[in-house]
Parts: C-alpha cells; sequence; structure tokens
C-alpha cells in the first residue's frame, strides 16, 4: 500500500494526460528540421525529447507543489482540465516527493541542455535560460501578472520547437521561428480558457490573470485573437516562403476553432457547459501543430 502511495504521489502530479503536448512540439521541431533540409540525427531528437518531457513533469510537479502550499488546491474545484490533479489533496504527506519530483526533473532538463551546449554551442544557452525561468517562476511569479501569466505556457511550448529544430541544425531559422508562435498562441490560449473555472478561488491567493482582471467574458475576445495570430501565423509564413503550401493543413482546426470561441463567449460564466469546449480547445491545441508538422512533412 505505501509503495503504491509513494507511486501515486509522483506519477499524479505528472498530469501524464497533459503530457501529449511534448511529442506534439517535438515533432513540429523535427519537421521544420527537415523541411529546411537537415537529416535527423536519432540520438539528438532522443535526448531532445527527454529534456523537453522533463521540463514539463518538471513545471506540472512544481505548480501541484506550489498551489498545495498556498492552500489552492483545497479551495478549487475540480474539472478534468483544471484544478489540478488531486494528489495532493488525498495524502498531503508526500508533498516531499512531488517537489522532489519536480527538482528532479528540472536536472535531468538542464543536463540535457548543458550536453546540447557543448554539441552545438552558446547559442543555445539563451532558451535554456528562458525555459528554465519559466519553470521555476511560473506559479510564484508569473500568474501574479495578467500578460506574463498569458505568454508564460505558449512561451515554454514554443521553445520546445525552437530547441528541437536548434539541435537538430545547429542554427535558428525563418521556418522553426514561424513555427513554434503556433504553439505559442495555442497553448497560452489553452492555459487561458483553463483558468476560467479557478478565477474565485486563484483571486483569493494574490492571483491576477485575465479571467481575474478582465472578466470571462472579456478575456474571450485574447482567446479569440490569439486563435486568429495562430492562423495568421501560418498564412503570413506561407506567403513569405518560409513554410510550404502544405501548411496550410493547420487551418483545417478552424472548423472546431470557430464552436468553441462561440461556446466559451455564450458559456464564460456556466463552468459545466463550458468544459466540453475545453476539451474542443485541447483538440484544437494539439491538432494545429501536429497538422502544421504534417505538412512540412508531405512538402
Amino acid at each position: 500500500m505505501k509503495d503504491n502511495k509513494l507511486f501515486m504521489a509522483i506519477i499524479g502530479p505528472m498530469r501524464l494526460p497533459f503530457l501529449v503536448l511534448v511529442p506534439v512540439c517535438v515533432i513540429l521541431g523535427t519537421a521544420s528540421a527537415k523541411w529546411t533540409g537537415f537529416q535527423i540525427d536519432l540520438l539528438y531528437l532522443s535526448l531532445a525529447f527527454v529534456g523537453a518531457l522533463s521540463a514539463h513533469i518538471s513545471v506540472n510537479a512544481l505548480n501541484e507543489y506550489d498551489d498545495f502550499k498556498s492552500g489552492l488546491d483545497m479551495i478549487t474545484s475540480r474539472t478534468p482540465f483544471s484544478g489540478g490533479s488531486g494528489t495532493l489533496p488525498s495524502m498531503p504527506g508526500r508533498s516531499v516527493i512531488v517537489l522532489i519530483t519536480g527538482l528532479i526533473s528540472l536536472a535531468v532538463t538542464m543536463l540535457v541542455g548543458i550536453y546540447f551546449i557543448y554539441k552545438r554551442g552558446i547559442w543555445i544557452l539563451p532558451l535554456g535560460i528562458l525555459g528554465v525561468a519559466d519553470i521555476l517562476l511560473y506559479t510564484r511569479w508569473l500568474t501574479k501578472n495578467p500578460f506574463l501569466c498569458l505568454i508564460a505556457p505558449g512561451l515554454g511550448f514554443g521553445l520546445m520547437v525552437l530547441g528541437t529544430d536548434f539541435v537538430l541544425t545547429g542554427a535558428y531559422s525563418s521556418t522553426s521561428i514561424f513555427v513554434s508562435m503556433v504553439p505559442f498562441f495555442m497553448v497560452s490560449n489553452l492555459l487561458l480558457l483553463n483558468q476560467f473555472p479557478d478565477a474565485k478561488a486563484d483571486e483569493t491567493i494574490g492571483r491576477h490573470h485575465l479571467p481575474i482582471t478582465m472578466g470571462r467574458r472579456a478575456s474571450v475576445f485574447v482567446f479569440a485573437a490569439f486563435i486568429f495570430c495562430a492562423y495568421l501565423t501560418v498564412a503570413f509564413g506561407i506567403v513569405v516562403g518560409v513554410i510550404p503550401l502544405a501548411g496550410l493543413l493547420a487551418l483545417l482546426t478552424v472548423v472546431a476553432a470557430v464552436p468553441t470561441i462561440s461556446g466559451a463567449y455564450k458559456f464564460a460564466d456556466d463552468i459545466p457547459k463550458l468544459v466540453s469546449y475545453m476539451g474542443k480547445n485541447v483538440l484544437v491545441t494539439l491538432l494545429t501543430p501536429l497538422l502544421l508538422a504534417v505538412g512540412l512533412f508531405l512538402a
């Protein structure tokens, strides 16, 4: 029984269903490198995936730890997409295990980064510094500023795309910058909509994200603008020639994005009805960069 609780204390805060974002971003970075003419080094690709996965595990676990310590977990109504994993409220004595999980995962990411600095040079270091800062500062500090809280999640996953492309190519490219903007906008949006159910609870512990400062319904306009910016990035990238015409595949998700925006606006203050649109938003967030990667590979 003790072993089972220890296992759950480690696995639960990792939020395994949410980790699917990592392979999507790594695939997109790989597709970017492939389309620009580089052969794929499987060792480098595998290490990039390990570093990205451990980074996501780290931010999930550290967020879980901080939310428990602040008391937020005790006053939040959980949904399938928000409110934490529920691990620590059910086993409060295991909080140190969650903290250790987050720190060890971060250490793995940093070791992978040091390896690539040695192999690819110092120019990958800015990505590493930004990524580590994003992980360590997000829950305690960045969530207190509406703008930083909005962009921080997307920044982390955009960096995954850029980092994957860089370790495979040894340089930054216009293509990698453009395609990294798609998960930047989409993942920022994912977290934005997922903050709607937690707004009242978050406010009590001093957070100041958009649904708190602007209200849920007004925040939907930012949500819609970010989706538009993601599609506009793809279209503009095609026009200037840094994304192939097959990248238009990414725009297919507009058929799900439009009703998601409409539903988010209509049910912004009706959380039980909003949940299904939060699910649709997850699909749009995953499928848009994945379809863009397919377009790059096909080209």
